[in-house]
């Protein structure tokens, strides 16, 4: 393999998450360490801002600054989510080319590799030898060949935390509280919602995933008997939730869509004021809420986890050395360790397998119902998200008169 000695450019992509930046960071930490690689810079606004060549020297910013850049949620660099033309992508790698550019990093899901992909692809039709990396990131964890995402376990954290506390105060004034979370095609981040529970009655009660049929009728009489049986009810529901035919039922309430062709389901309490009005119609239960977690679960930067923290840095990092050691292209992947004690590797993976298609829930942790998870899903995400609050609890002993 080639030697590539030149520019690197590097941008985000798709929805910022709180350790997106760890990943830039890292990234940039390690270029700085290699001869091969001169100029650092930033693409603004990802793709957006690599055809408009708006690039910043990310070698002028202070090591302080990069710490606590590093901390911080969301894109520093800014976002967008837009895929690549044929003619855009010639134009990219013009782009590059003049500019000497022979490192590119996308950090993003699949549809940022498969971004990547496609300016790979170019640069190989017209001669041009560079490589080009993509960094995992979605808080949907659904990427092919990954374990898990950087991204997944802070959210994921956020979204047990928020459970959690939603459990607390339905309880305190009881009704029935539906929590709708992001996951379009995978349920991990909603499946997420069962670390809130402490207690046999904790909620969430029920747990909707996308990877199993929704019945509205279903829904509501399942609803009911958790109100009667606990005395308030809290459920969980992905966004991504479908009918018998596979269509997201969320779709129904918007039309818009994104480059890569996707249906936007977030951004809109749409589906769970629906789903509030359908047990509101179908039963005698008056007090009932929802809430759309939205884009808060993505940047939220109190519940941060430490091992997303440190796992989002080493892919950054090791993307470009391996970027400089082989010369190629390619996506580094998260690998988890046999045993008893979690830890992960890092791999490398073509480009291919990773680009646009996605990955759901495996059926092993989704319960027999249809609405609940297993065990072994408790077990899979526990190390990712790390200790959670522990919620004191009265005994309420009766007054003996």
């Amino acid at each position: 393999m080639t030697a590539l000695r030149g520019n690197l450019v590097i941008g985000q992509s798709g929805g910022p998450t709180a350790v997106i930046n760890q990943s830039l960071a890292a990234a940039v930490w390690e270029a700085k360490r290699h001869s091969a690689i001169r100029g650092i810079w930033g693409a603004r606004n990802g793709m957006a801002g690599i055809l408009k060549s708006e690039f910043v020297d990310l070698r002028k910013e202070r090591p302080s600054t990069w710490a606590a850049v590093a901390r911080t949620p969301a894109a520093a660099l800014g976002s967008a989510r837009k895929k690549p033309t044929p003619e855009e992508c010639a134009q990219a790698v013009e782009i590059f080319r003049r500019h000497d550019v022979r490192f590119f990093f996308y950090i993003g899901g699949n549809d940022s590799a498969e971004s990547a992909h496609l300016i790979q692809q170019e640069a190989e039709r017209v001669g041009y030898e560079m490589a080009c990396y993509h960094i995992p990131k979605t808080i949907d964890n659904d990427l092919l060949e990954n374990d898990h995402t950087p991204g997944y376990g802070s959210a994921a954290r956020f979204v047990a935390c928020a459970v959690m506390g939603d459990t607390l105060d339905c309880r305190s004034l009881p009704g029935v509280k539906i929590d709708v979370i992001m996951g379009r095609h995978a349920g991990f981040l909603t499946a997420a919602s069962a670390l809130a529970r402490r207690h046999p009655d904790d909620g969430p009660h029920r747990i909707y995933l996308p990877e199993r049929p929704f019945s509205p009728e279903r829904f509501v009489q399942e609803v009911e008997e958790d109100y009667r049986r606990f005395g308030f009810a809290v459920v969980a529901v992905s966004e991504g939730i479908c009918d018998e035919k596979g269509q997201p039922i969320g779709a129904g309430f918007t039309g818009e869509k994104d480059s890569h062709g996707n249906v936007q389901l977030s951004g809109t309490g749409a589906l769970g004021d629906w789903l509030a009005s359908e047990i509101r119609k179908r039963t005698s239960i008056s007090r009932v809420r929802a809430d759309t977690f939205g884009y808060l679960q993505r940047s939220f930067p109190a519940v941060v986890s430490e091992v997303d923290a440190r796992e989002a840095w080493a892919t950054g990092e090791t993307a470009v050395r391996l970027a400089v050691q082989r010369g190629d292209s390619g996506t580094v992947v998260l690998v988890r360790r046999r045993g008893p004690r979690y830890g992960v590797r890092y791999e490398r993976r073509d480009l291919r397998l990773v680009a646009k298609a996605t990955r759901g829930m495996p059926a092993e942790f989704i319960a027999a119902s249809d609405c609940d998870v297993t065990p072994a899903f408790l077990e899979y995400v526990r190390p990712l998200v790390g200790p959670l609050p522990e919620p004191g609890r009265l005994r309420m002993v009766p007054v003996s008169w």
